[in-house]
């Protein structure tokens, strides 16, 4: 299982793997060295892939969280230039291995399973991957895309080709890989060419998008695969406990395990937001000292550097978020209303999909400030209906399954392309 990214990309993968193991399955997690120690903590073996991720770059960190240019960064600055290097690393390494299962940044691994005929199965966390004419996502630097709801499928479909047309020039990288390994052009790496025509996981809820005419063949919906706290990080510390214990529910700011790094002055409006409003509230961010230290803080705020999502969420009023795609799914998983703060990637499509939803409002990050944030905020938690309609996502959320569908799903396909293997168990 090759992943790349952000714990938003990595944790479904590890939650999906233990799945298997628990089946009897062998699964190896292919991915950043920065990552080893989470993969081996949750007890699942781990495989160095490069490109290798710098925490301490910073610099690239704000470009990568970039509003418009953020994704563009990724793809051209990080992954497509080590691409070689991907494909190296790999090709030694699933020599030994059964079956593939590639995240879509995987482009490397892509080629791989092209180049050896390998059957493999391609996850997908967002529904913006599918990039649908039927539900054309907010994506960043194409702005216009926003109003796709007025544009209707046959000029999405426009706009689909327009987006693919500008990006297909950041993907010479792949062209030369290919043409160095005798194979022919294929299809656009960052669309079409990421899926796998066996199975393709679209490993989040139905609530958030439902299958589309123009989505790939093969594609199941799972449902989320929640994985959150390692062996020494998985309760609230004794501070915490008596924090949330001790008063009515607090509202969470969280920036994930990327956004974080950028946050600003996000943190310091928060502060001051809650202090606006009167209400207790749990900030969670991270390790950089720069965000905010508990020093100074008034008695109704409390920092903390790390909560796992899944015990600190459902104990909010309202959670205030970056939009990731895991962040995303533990707060409807808890039934909580949500403020989103979306910096980049396919959070602003993330916020928009909360919103339909009714469960949830967006906040645009170059209009953040305390006043806006305490306005928002105070929205959301005088309004009943916003809470209740939460309240029945989450049931919903709560009631999938998705690391079961998952695994059932990839072993129908093992049954149906190599059932003596699947008969042992042990599938690497």
């Amino acid at each position: 299982m090759t992943t790349f990214g952000s714990l938003g990309d990595l944790n479904p993968f590890i939650a999906l793997a233990r799945g298997l193991q628990a089946r009897g399955h062998r699964p190896v997690i292919a991915t950043s060295a920065l990552y080893r120690d989470h993969v081996r903590s949750s007890g699942i073996s781990f495989q160095p892939v490069r490109p290798d991720l710098d925490p301490g770059d910073k610099g690239l960190i704000r470009r990568a969280m970039h509003p418009r240019k953020g994704t563009e960064v990724i793809i051209r600055e990080i992954v497509f230039p080590a691409i070689e290097d991907t494909y190296a690393d790999l090709d030694v390494f699933l020599r030994n291995n059964d079956i593939l299962i590639t995240h879509s940044i995987g482009y490397a691994a892509h080629i791989i399973a092209e180049k050896r005929g390998l059957t493999w199965i391609s996850a997908v966390l967002s529904p913006i991957v599918f990039l649908s004419a039927h539900d054309l996502p907010v994506m960043q630097g194409f702005p216009f895309a926003c109003v796709s709801e007025k544009l209707g499928p046959a000029m999405s479909r426009l706009v689909i080709k327009a987006v693919k047309r500008v990006t297909l020039r950041w993907c010479r990288p792949v062209d030369r890989l290919r043409a160095t390994l005798g194979l022919g052009p294929g299809k656009h790496p960052l669309f079409d060419g990421q899926h796998s025509p066996f199975l393709v996981l679209a490993m989040f809820s139905r609530v958030l998008a439902r299958p589309r005419d123009d989505w790939p063949p093969h594609t199941r919906i799972t449902g989320f695969g929640f994985y959150d706290a390692t062996a020494d990080r998985g309760a609230l510390s004794p501070e915490l406990e008596k924090f949330l214990n001790t008063g009515p529910p607090p509202v969470v700011f969280t920036l994930g395990s990327v956004a974080v790094h950028t946050a600003g002055d996000f943190y310091r409006m928060a502060a001051t937001a809650s202090v606006a409003l009167n209400r207790r509230a749990v900030l969670v961010v991270g390790k950089d000292t720069n965000n905010l230290s508990a020093e100074g803080l008034p008695p109704n705020v409390m920092a903390v550097e790390y909560v796992p999502h899944s015990k600190l969420f459902p104990k909010a009023a309202v959670i205030v978020h970056q939009g990731g795609i895991g962040t995303t799914g533990q707060a409807l998983r808890a039934g909580k209303p949500t403020l989103v703060v979306p910096f980049s990637h396919d959070q602003p499509d993330n916020a928009r999909r909360l919103e339909r939803l009714g469960t949830s409002k967006t906040l645009i990050l170059r209009r953040c400030t305390s006043p806006n944030m305490t306005r928002a905020l105070e929205v959301l938690l005088k309004d009943t209906r916003m809470g209740g309609r939460a309240h029945a996502v989450g049931a919903s959320v709560r009631s999938e399954n998705g690391i079961s569908a998952a695994c059932d799903a990839i072993e129908a396909l093992l049954a149906a392309t190599n059932p003596s293997r699947l008969s042992q168990k042990g599938v690497r």
